[in-house]
């Protein structure tokens, strides 16, 4: 007679922490290890005309909210869209990494002086853009046989925390990059259901879930943000001026824009053109009458 079986204590189980990653997801992650590694230091030393070497530190499953609080602050901070999935990928250069960048970019040695704990300006996010994409690049590039998608950027600035719920499970990559002068980390952040997509065999990608809010839940949002305040604004498109150009301007000179008069100016909402219109007058003011 066999013995009876030693019953197993109960564990329990925190919900909001995702635990281990299942087998679905470690083929990408594999992938991810192995090959954007490779293609971001060629691609970044390159770029940069400088030596840059990279390792990798480690690969955690967690949840948003505890890859946040990893974060240095101020820092910079990449909304990354992965068509067809409807998701972020977030990306965040430690300034430490992001500061001799900019100087190597500039013409500098790499050398980022002291100032390095404080956020980026908007000319130095524009000066970064195309680093941006070589990352993105790389990235895709490294999953494209495993992990299919289009990645876009969705927008830069300093905090992470609205785009995903503090307790969405992310699988997160963290590389130490090493440049001739400084360095840094680089922290990636993937939606661990966009990793699962894949399939349990490394297959196809199963078709994306989309998932849409009910009559409802659109009601309850829309009475949230009812009150909140948008920027309207409409601007002519203008000429390319030589530097040489712009400062030779003076009080009197007439700027000639590449702007049909029939044709109708943009009306920008946040940023965005929503609206097509005219400029008017109303008494003592100037507006916008849509079309």
């Amino acid at each position: 007679m066999e013995p009876s079986a030693v019953p197993k204590a109960a564990v329990p189980f925190d919900f909001r922490k995702p635990g281990q990653a299942p087998g679905s997801q470690m083929r990408a992650v594999e992938v991810l290890k192995q090959k954007f590694l490779h293609r971001i230091v060629s691609s970044l030393s390159a770029y940069l005309r400088s030596s840059v070497t990279a390792q990798l530190l480690g690969v955690d499953h967690l949840p948003y909210g505890d890859f946040l609080r990893s974060l240095p602050s101020p820092t910079c901070v990449v909304s990354i869209g992965m068509y067809p999935h409807e998701s972020n990928a977030v990306l965040e250069l430690n300034p430490s990494l992001v500061f001799p960048i900019i100087e190597l970019l500039l013409g500098g040695s790499g050398k980022a002086g002291t100032a390095t704990n404080r956020e980026i300006t908007e000319i130095e996010q524009n000066v970064l853009d195309g680093l941006f994409r070589i990352i993105m690049q790389a990235l895709a590039d490294a999953w494209k046989d495993v992990l299919p998608v289009t990645l876009t950027l969705d927008s830069v600035g300093k905090e992470a925390r609205l785009i995903h719920a503090p307790y969405e499970a992310m699988v997160a990559v963290s590389i130490d990059v090493k440049l001739e002068e400084g360095g840094g980390r680089l922290n990636l952040a993937v939606p661990s259901e966009v990793l699962a997509l894949e399939g349990e065999d490394g297959d196809a990608p199963s078709a994306p879930r989309k998932l849409e809010a009910t009559e409802a839940e659109q009601g309850r949002t829309l009475e949230l943000v009812r009150d909140a305040k948008c920027t309207l604004e409409t601007h002519l498109e203008g000429p390319m001026l030589r530097v040489r150009e712009l400062l030779e301007l003076k009080e009197g000179d007439v700027l000639a824009f590449d702007h049909p008069i029939d044709e109708s100016l943009g009306g920008f909402v946040n940023g965005k053109r929503k609206f097509s219109g005219q400029i008017v007058s109303t008494g003592k003011r100037k507006a916008f009458q849509i079309d």
